[in-house]
């Protein structure tokens, strides 16, 4: 049972003692309630963190509601919700489970361990209530149409459907302390509706109500399942070697000093230090750049990375759960806790609109027959009048009305903006930092120069080179055999081909050996002070430089770079045309990223590691509002740092679940454009809550002083939605 003291739908941890006014805040909710008699008290015991995860949760108000409810705890010191990974944690000075588990279910959530799997169930079932009420609403037109008196009665047993669940969820949020939640607001509204016989118009309200609350449902579940991708990412089981012979071993039961076999194709389930003399490891899960590393005997090797062409060995050398791919997990998480969990403009603003308006109304039917001797029938006409009036249809569309038509508007320039809280973020970034590889580059190396060392051709050194490279699955190797396949070119044959240790590879041809390699790696005779010249100037441009040595003397160098995306240049200028700056953060070495900034006229800062790129983000955004544009699983924990994240359509599905924004069309020149959208947006979001309010304020006081009755109550709603309907359907015609 969820309220047994021995459940295990939680984590415990001890804390050390700490003062309760050392507890931070994070956004304006977690201070809302006094800490009783504890504000000055230092507590000399531990104290007690419990983990839970939060099902039901569609939306960020949600977690609010969640962190309010746990918040009426007498003995709670701290309560937050992590809407992105879905935890809930809460410190105690003692065992609170069973109050914890109790709360969160009042308020109508479910409570689950961490390793418990989420409930499963099917979609018919989860949007059961949303499709029984639009057939309801489908039989109520219809008839309707053939006997308007049975057709009113249909409307109001369909109102009466759809309100249950959300009244009963109001009401349960009103016990747990969530007075004017947005589900108060709808059942006001489809209550009030209901009292001057808007019965279609109630009904509506509901069923508008319920899509939204379904489309915001699958955004959170889809964003949920990204952060879940991330830990796809090591393996469920290692192979261990102990004493010579190999076992297949859990996770978990790795520990530092265990010996770990990979095969080619493999990734690390571990941190590990490199046992075999050396391998190239693909790091571009973590560090996001596309050529493979080549690691040395005892180099270490993250977790995540995929061992590239052969078996590996490894000593592990990380902690269960605290590997390179757990830190970036952690990473996320401490992004999502320094944001404030973001409410819906029409909830907060129904903490007071709703209220007020209720009180107007009730003050208006009472006090004037009751204290002045006024007819009953006509105050209690003029109060249900001003229920209507203050009926939060018009208020309710507006803003969604606004972000629906802005977010249809994006999606047709190929930009898919996940939700009304990031588009409004949008229209307020000032910056924006780029990842480079795969981002503003095409994130695969192409040959760029091919020079020789005597009479040799261009064309005859490439074929040569692919010769020695065919076959393996070396980025660098692939982009020089497609080099020469474009080239049609014709490739002699090779035999005795092999890879040399911390070198490169060699092959014999026509009896004379052909070595590729970094110039570097190079016997000091080879390599004049000409070429060593040359070789620098390409490396200062960022490109890398492979020479190739036939029987011992030099024939030439092949340079290859990640090339600049067609339209970086383009979509940098229209960036700045609109005083939005930009600059690039990489994990590249500073001499390529230097390069490809200032070809594109941007600031830039490379060698950064993923939480590297989180410290330079936290830094600029606290300047100015910052979004984030990437396309690899090291760009995550970046992206949930900055003010919006933005993600690359081609990039991996961790960096687009975790973003905020997407461009399908991988147009980077869209980001002007949808920074402009989102500007506009916001202009007629403000445009449409003037007119809402607007009209009510007007009907308000004509209907006290008695110059509109109900019809024109019906007026002020009515053509109040319709009016900013109209006006937000302006921003599917905007260019």
């Amino acid at each position: 049972m969820l309220n047994t003291p021995k459940s295990p739908l939680f984590a415990k941890a001890k804390l050390s003692p700490l003062p309760v006014k050392t507890d931070t805040c994070h956004g304006n909710d977690c201070c809302d309630k006094a800490e009783p008699a504890a504000a000055s008290a230092t507590f000399t015991e531990p104290l007690d963190r419990y983990s839970w995860l939060v099902d039901g949760m569609d939306c960020a108000a949600c977690a609010r509601k969640v962190e309010n409810a746990v918040k009426q705890l007498a003995d709670v010191q701290r309560v937050q919700v992590l809407f992105a990974t879905q935890k809930l944690l809460v410190t105690a000075a003692h065992d609170i489970r069973p109050q914890v588990e109790k709360a969160v279910i009042a308020a109508g959530y479910k409570l689950r361990s961490g390793t418990a799997p989420a409930p499963k169930t099917s979609s018919v079932r989860e949007n059961l209530p949303l499709i029984l009420l639009a057939v309801m609403m489908a039989l109520s037109w219809g008839v309707e149409q053939i006997n308007p008196p049975f057709g009113n009665i249909a409307f109001i047993a369909t109102t009466l459907a759809g309100l249950w669940p959300i009244a009963r969820q109001a009401v349960r949020l009103m016990r747990s302390g969530n007075w004017f939640a947005i589900e108060t607001l709808m059942s006001v509204a489809a209550i009030g509706a209901l009292f001057i016989g808007a019965t279609a118009e109630a009904a509506m309200v509901l069923l508008l109500f319920l899509i939204g609350e379904r489309l915001e449902s699958y955004a959170a579940s889809r964003a949920r399942r990204g952060v879940s991708a991330l830990m796809a990412l090591k393996p469920e089981v290692a192979t261990r070697i102990r004493n010579g012979e190999r076992e297949t071993v859990a996770l978990g039961d790795l520990r530092p000093g265990d010996i770990i076999e990979v095969a080619a194709g493999g990734r690390l389930p571990a941190d590990g230090r490199l046992l075999t003399p050396f391998a190239s490891f693909d790091e571009s899960a973590l560090t996001g750049e596309s050529i493979p590393v080549e690691r040395q005997l005892d180099e270490k090797v993250p977790a995540g990375s995929t061992s590239v062409d052969r078996l590996v060995q490894l000593e592990v050398i990380s902690e269960p759960g605290d590997s390179a791919i757990d830190r970036i997990l952690r990473l996320i998480e401490e992004a999502d806790e320094r944001r404030a969990p973001i409410e819906r403009f029409i909830d907060r603003f129904s903490r007071i609109y709703t209220p007020i308006i209720m009180a107007i109304a009730l003050l208006a039917a009472v006090i004037p027959p009751l204290l002045f001797g006024q007819s009953w029938g006509e105050w209690i006409y003029k109060g249900l009048a001003l229920l209507l009036i203050g009926c939060p249809c018009a208020l309710v569309i507006s803003t969604p009305a606004a972000i629906t038509s802005g977010l249809a508007a994006a999606a047709r320039r190929g930009a898919l903006i996940k939700g009304g809280a990031a588009l409004e973020r949008l229209g307020r970034i000032q910056h924006i930092a780029f990842d480079k590889t795969g981002t503003l580059t095409a994130g695969k190396p192409q040959v760029t120069t091919i020079e020789v060392n005597g009479e040799l051709h261009p064309n005859q050194l490439l074929a040569l080179a692919a010769a020695v490279e065919q076959g393996s699955s070396h980025p660098l190797a692939q982009a020089i055999v497609r080099e020469a396949q474009s080239r049609g070119l014709t490739l002699p044959e090779t035999s005795a081909n092999r890879a040399l240790a911390g070198i490169g590879v060699e092959a014999t041809i026509n009896s004379e050996t052909v070595l590729l390699s970094t110039p570097g790696k190079l016997a000091e005779n080879v390599l004049d002070s000409q070429w060593q010249a040359r070789i620098t100037e390409l490396e200062a441009e960022g490109q890398t430089v492979i020479a190739a040595v036939q029987q011992g003397k030099l024939i030439g160098v092949l340079a290859l770079r990640d090339t600049l995306r067609s339209d970086a240049k383009a979509a940098v200028a229209a960036l700045h045309d609109i005083g939005v700056q930009s600059v690039m953060l990489t994990g590249d070495n500073p001499r390529a990223a230097a390069a490809i900034a200032q070809e594109l006229g941007m600031d830039y800062r490379a060698s950064l590691l993923p939480a590297d790129k989180v410290s330079a983000v936290n830094e600029l955004n606290a300047r100015a509002p910052l979004a984030m544009v990437g396309d690899g699983i090291n760009d995550a924990p970046a992206m949930k740092a900055a003010t919006l994240g933005i993600a690359m359509g081609s990039g991996t599905d961790v960096a687009l679940e975790t973003a905020d924004a997407a461009l399908t069309h991988n147009r980077l020149t869209e980001l002007a454009s949808m920074i402009g959208l989102a500007r506009a947006t916001h202009n007629n979001i403000r445009q449409n809550i003037t007119i809402a309010l607007g009209l009510k304020g007007i009907f308000l006081i004509t209907t006290l002083l008695g110059m509109t009755g109900l019809w024109l109550a019906v007026l002020a709603d009515s053509g109040a939605t319709a009016l900013v309907t109209l006006n937000a359907l302006r921003l599917l015609r905007k260019r």
